[in-house]
């Protein structure tokens, strides 16, 4: 079986000549099917993380971090030996040496993507602190500025530059998450501190992915292997340090059966989901895939209140997530006329 035929059907590849979504688009079919990828799997592992979390007061959140890496990196490793996808683009298999070892890719390439790595755990590591110290409200309210600080980056690493149209679209976003916030903005400097270095660190995991993923000859699996590789280790050490190993082990519900099922299901959607984050960055840009975060927030709030119910009505709120809506929405369309 060739390189060229183990390549599933949304591994990256040659991106250049995918076909638009119809004439004159600016966002490819394979990017608005990255994008509304991205958005199904993140809506349904956060209900999934709930169920395991809240319903089950599992208090170990870096344990299920390590749970869905090991289980992201084995499926990897299980797909890459049956040969059943590639760990290269196209340009990659004329530029990557032999890949025929036990971790699949060289060493050179483990230490260019090891940056991606460090982004990674930085981002994993504040986004788990970030929301104790502040009030849910005010958290999305300070998260939803992450938009701004992407497109600061992307300028700074990649030297992207958005037009004042797109510009705007994320001044409404960041304009309505702070309408839905405001009767929450009691201030909390430790607090606001936390999740800002937590949308810094967000920001730049998100344009490392698009700057890696597109010189590294690497595809999203191959991006994938590597941050399992690196970080799996540093996060196993950290969870034994910190006692959440053994506080793990002494979880009474730990052989239920229901509670198995819903981590299992947490971490083979965990694995979904950091493919397609990793195929929308690439295909599309780093922006879009924070833009999409915003529209995954709108639907959360929606599914998690007809689900869980508990939250409360407020026209501020209502009228600050429409506006958010309202900016994501310029922002794809922006993306897919191509302006």
């Amino acid at each position: 079986m060739g390189e060229r035929d183990r390549i599933l059907p949304m591994a990256v590849g040659d991106v250049n000549k995918d076909e638009p979504l119809w004439k004159g688009d600016g966002m490819t079919r394979r990017g608005a099917t990255a994008a509304i990828t991205y958005m199904t799997c993140a809506v349904l592992l956060v209900m999934f993380n709930k169920a395991v979390l809240s319903s089950y007061n599992f208090p170990c959140a870096n344990v299920i971090t390590l749970l869905q890496m090991i289980t992201s990196t084995t499926v990897l490793y299980a797909l890459k030996s049956w040969n059943m996808i590639s760990f290269r683009t196209v340009e990659g298999r004329n530029t990557l040496a032999d890949m025929s070892s036990k971790l699949f890719i060289p060493l050179e390439t483990y230490i260019r993507t090891s940056p991606l790595s460090v982004a990674y755990l930085l981002y994993m590591i504040m986004g788990m602190a970030s929301i104790r110290g502040v009030s849910v409200p005010m958290y999305t309210t300070l998260r939803r500025t992450t938009v701004v600080f992407t497109m600061i980056f992307e300028y700074i690493l990649s030297g992207n530059k958005h037009s004042p149209t797109i510009i705007a679209s994320v001044g409404v976003i960041v304009l309505g998450a702070f309408v839905a916030g405001a009767r929450d903005l009691s201030f909390d400097f430790n607090g606001y501190a936390i999740v800002i270095v937590s949308n810094i660190t967000t920001a730049v995991y998100l344009t490392t992915i698009a700057r890696i993923g597109k010189s590294s000859g690497l595809n999203s699996f191959g991006l994938m292997w590597c941050n399992g590789v690196i970080c799996g280790p540093i996060l196993l050490l950290w969870s034994f340090f910190s006692g959440e190993l053994e506080m793990t082990m002494h979880f009474p519900q730990l052989y239920s059966p229901v509670f198995q099922a819903m981590m299992l299901l947490s971490c083979m959607m965990a694995f979904c989901l950091n493919y397609a984050i990793f195929l929308n960055t690439t295909l599309n840009s780093a922006l879009t895939q924070t833009i999409c975060g915003n529209l995954k927030d709108f639907f959360t709030i929606i599914i998690g209140w007809l689900l869980f119910g508990g939250l409360p009505f407020d026209w501020l709120n209502v009228v600050g997530q429409s506006l958010g809506f309202f900016g994501s929405g310029v922002y794809a369309y922006i993306k897919i006329k191509g302006e």
